[in-house]
């Protein structure tokens, strides 16, 4: 299925590793130009390197979201560089601190907050002038599945997760006059070369064994070019009637942590 994405321009933050890298791969395998960010200069190179072998046009710039105008600096240098944004892919996230109420602070919630949400808030609210000088646009979300199955020691993270479904289905209501589709897509979890399940495999095998064989009904995790697969359709005109979804790519998971 051709999806018309030839020449069209993606900014995905996050893109040096796991879903935001197979996502940016997967987008230049289409003929899109590419722009990522990540904190880490090596990372990054690696992953240009091999968007560039598909032929396409691709740059990248090193910085943490969770600075103030770090968001914002990473949009509109990237349509400098590309001559505009067509898609927005928000990757980033993750969890600050201790995961448990009683003994997480204030600033672990704050920052977990501003890695999940308001990175998507401030990448979306910086790419949509650029996306209404080309008519329109997608932006996508990668939220979780944790956003609404509650797991032990979630709440920090599930909240966030919650949260950024809840913008999407706002913003496709608010951004639909400027043509922009806005969608989450739902991860469960994952397994990929230096992710974090991949580390809970070699450190507890037996509690992986569990944990594999108990919440997936193939008995396996998800890849993250599966979730990068459902990330570029959705962004595409093939997916023109989807606005404001949240989508799971999870193989039917129970429960999204292994305790």
């Amino acid at each position: 299925m051709d999806l018309n994405l030839t020449n069209k321009v993606a900014l995905i933050t996050g893109g040096s590793r796991g879903i935001g890298r197979a996502t940016a791969l997967r987008f230049a395998a289409e003929g899109c130009n590419i722009a990522l960010c990540a904190r880490g200069q090596a990372g990054i190179d690696k992953t240009l390197e091999e968007i560039r072998a598909h032929a396409v046009e691709a740059f990248g710039l090193a910085l943490d979201v969770a600075e103030p105008g770090e968001t914002e600096r990473f949009v509109n240098a990237a349509a400098d560089a590309l001559g505009g944004v067509d898609i927005l892919v928000n990757n980033v996230g993750g969890t600050a601190g201790s995961r448990e109420l009683l003994t997480s602070t204030d600033a672990d919630w704050q920052q977990t907050f501003d890695l999940n949400l308001f990175h998507a808030v401030r990448a979306s609210r910086a790419a949509v002038p650029h996306m209404t000088k080309r008519d329109g646009g997608s932006i996508v979300t990668i939220s979780s599945i944790s956003g609404w199955k509650p797991a032990n020691r979630g709440a920090q993270y599930g909240a966030t997760k919650a949260a950024e479904i809840f913008l999407a289905g706002a913003l496709a209501w608010e951004l639909a006059a400027h043509n922009i589709r806005v969608n989450t897509v739902c991860p469960g979890s994952l397994l990929f070369p230096g992710g974090g399940w991949e580390r809970f495999q070699n450190e507890t095998p037996e509690e992986y064994e569990i944990f594999r064989t108990r919440e997936f009904p193939a008995q396996r995790l998800g890849t993250d070019f599966e979730v990068a697969d459902v990330v570029v359709f959705l962004s595409s005109d093939r997916a023109s009637w989807i606005n404001g979804a949240s989508i799971p790519v999870d193989g039917a998971q129970g429960r999204p942590t292994a305790f």
